[in-house]
């Protein structure tokens, strides 16, 4: 158990992490044939530090199988086209990971593995949905680590779900409550998929109603409480919106009818258990430790393994 002494979950969202620690650590780290390692360091470093101070007992690491999904794709084509390398037909688009991070992923998962951390995969969603579901069936406190404020919308203090926010860096991490989203953007968290559509998102190819800002849709939202409720407004003369903001809404009716789906994360897949997925954490012992102390010599990790195993020591 933790330091409390009560159970808590934590879901990372392990590609964030992993992108955040390649460029957050140098790449002149390196095995001693030219492999970079600072991903792999990077992650292993974060992990310890997280489970440590946030006292997790149980983790798991959220994984792309989809980081694209066509079923997304096909209701928004811009939807992350962006980051797009290479479109593959009947099949997941390849992602612009950088070449010296591309060679880490193997040796991420073998890392995750031998330390007992469950990963955990949805095919056709992405990590999101995967962590969406979770944070959805959790008994327990838990966590959801991520630099990406599209999982805000998670965020429940009546069921004790935070966020825990890496985009200013690990030593800024912030704890996303119902009052920072609030204080933040005007909405409650429930309400903020909603106001992400309504404002769109660059980072991930969504347009967002022309003309309509952050400050006007938490003052919609505010109002008319939801999307769903804003859109019934906009259809009843006496809804009380300006001929202005119902022009908008009506120019945007096609991609608004679409968006939800698009922007909401998925809370309902078939995932294994906790249990199932092994997500209790604890010591590593045996053949797994050895290996990974083998690892940390031949693959240059330094100092990472060891921060690591002593984290998940503290746990028992």
């Amino acid at each position: 158990m933790s330091g409390s002494g009560m159970p808590r979950l934590m879901l990372l969202d392990t590609a964030s992490l992993y992108f955040r620690a390649f460029y957050g650590v140098p790449d002149s780290i390196k095995r001693a044939d030219g492999t970079p390692v600072n991903a792999v360091r990077g992650l292993m470093d974060m992990i310890a530090r997280l489970v440590t101070d946030y006292e997790a007992t149980h983790l798991v690491a959220c994984w792309d199988n989809d980081w694209r999904p066509q079923w997304r794709v096909d209701l928004i084509p811009g939807y992350k086209a962006h980051r797009v390398a290479e479109i593959v037909p009947n099949g997941p688009d390849v992602e612009e990971v950088p070449d010296p991070l591309e060679a880490q992923i193997p040796l991420i998962r073998k890392v995750l593995d031998l330390a007992g951390i469950a990963v955990v995969g949805a095919d056709e969603h992405e990590a999101d949905d995967v962590a969406g579901t979770y944070a959805s069936l959790a008994t327990m406190p838990t966590d959801v680590v991520t630099g990406d404020r599209d999982l805000f919308q998670l965020v429940d203090d009546q069921r004790d779900v935070r966020v825990i926010y890496t985009a200013r860096g690990m030593k800024n991490l912030e704890v996303v409550t119902d009052v920072v989203v609030v204080g933040k953007y005007r909405v409650l968290p429930q309400q903020y998929a909603d106001f992400a559509t309504l404002r769109g998102d660059a980072s991930d190819g969504l347009p967002g109603v022309a003309g309509i800002g952050e400050k006007t849709a938490a003052a919609l939202l505010g109002e008319h409480g939801s999307l769903e409720g804003l859109l019934e407004a906009a259809e009843d003369p006496d809804g009380g919106l300006s001929a202005s903001i119902r022009a908008k809404l009506s120019a945007a009716a096609d991609y608004l009818k679409v968006a939800p789906v698009v922007v909401n994360v998925v809370r309902d897949l078939e995932v294994p258990t906790l249990e199932e997925a092994g997500a209790s954490l604890g010591p590593v012992s045996g053949e797994a430790r050895s290996e990974l102390e083998r690892l940390a010599t031949e693959w240059n990790l330094g100092g990472s393994v060891t921060r690591l195993l002593d984290a998940l020591d503290r746990i028992g």
